[in-house]
Formats: C-alpha cells, structure tokens, sequence
C-alpha cells in the first residue's frame, strides 16, 4: 500500500491526539503533516491517499483572517492540486452539546469543497449514532467522514476510529 498523507491542523489539541492514535495503529504507512503557513498543494500532490484532520469552527471562520488558522490559508491550495486518482478521507472534531447547530460543520465544508474540485472522498459515516441538530457535514444521512467528539464522547473515539480505519484502509488503493 502507498503511504498515507495525514494532513491536520489545529496543533496541539484532539485532532493532533487522534493523528497520533492514527499514526500508532498505522505505523510507517502514515506521514503526518501538520498543516502550517508553509503547507502547499506540493506537499499533497506526493501522496495517493489523504487524511485531512480538522475541527470544528463555524462557516464563518473561513472568511476571517487570523494568523492562527493555518486551514483557512491552506483551503485555496486544495484548488492547485490534481485530485484524479488520489483518495480522500476526512476525521473531525466537534463538541454535539455546546455547538450541537454546528456538528463538525468545518469538516462539511472541507469535504464539499474537495467534492466540488472532483476529488473522491472514502469513509462516510451514518449519522444514526450520533446526537446533534444540525451539521454542514451531512449528505444523505452520512457525515462526509468521520465525526469525532473528544469533549463529551471520547471513551467512543477508538472503536469508531478503528472501524473507519479499516473501512477506509480498504478504499485506499
């Protein structure tokens, strides 16, 4: 199997410990890549199969220019890569009590966004087991990846993360 490119950012909280959870049960299969100012469509054009870490922010987030949201400035760069026969699949963070509106809402909207640029996306997950009122990561009743929430559900992270892994470990070509 080709190594796997897991690109993640905020560092340093849940989405860094479930890449490092990836990144033990995948070993040597896994480069992980924290994206920073310096992350390029380059970096991601090396690999066939993609991981994209992200956590929750509301749509709005996308517009602001904060230095510190290293994935607002990488999303234009989604545009610059060649996405035929490359392989995605997307984790994300998200709190379903305090921002039940806003369910991993920011994985939504990197994953409709690869949609639009043609990329194909593996490792959708039904909404059944979760709670939350509204999310911007649901297509016909499946979140666009896999939803994780390390504030109120983390005990649930490892077997839903290893069920994913090995669903997506199969689409990976």
């Amino acid at each position: 199997m080709d190594k796997i490119g897991l690109f993640y950012a905020p560092a340093g909280g849940s989405v860094e410990k479930v890449a490092r959870m990836i990144k033990d049960r995948l070993g040597d299969r896994v480069d992980l890549i924290l994206i920073d100012e310096k992350t390029s469509a380059e970096d991601i054009e090396k690999y066939k199969n993609i991981i994209f870490g992200i956590s929750t922010v509301g749509t709005e987030t996308w517009a602001m220019e904060s230095p510190g949201n290293h994935w607002a400035k990488f999303m234009p760069e989604l545009e610059k890569v060649n996405h035929q026969g490359k392989t995605y699949a997307i984790y994300g963070l998200g709190d379903h009590l305090a921002y039940a509106n806003h369910f991993v809402d920011a994985m939504g909207v990197l994953g409709k966004e690869l949609l639009r640029q043609g990329a194909s996306i593996v490792g959708q997950v039904p909404v059944v087991d979760y709670e939350f009122d509204q999310s911007e990561a649901v297509i016909d009743d499946h979140f666009i990846g896999l939803p994780l929430d390390e504030d109120y559900e983390s005990e649930k992270t490892p077997e839903r993360l290893n069920q994913w892994l090995d669903r997506i470990l199969k689409e990976f070509s």
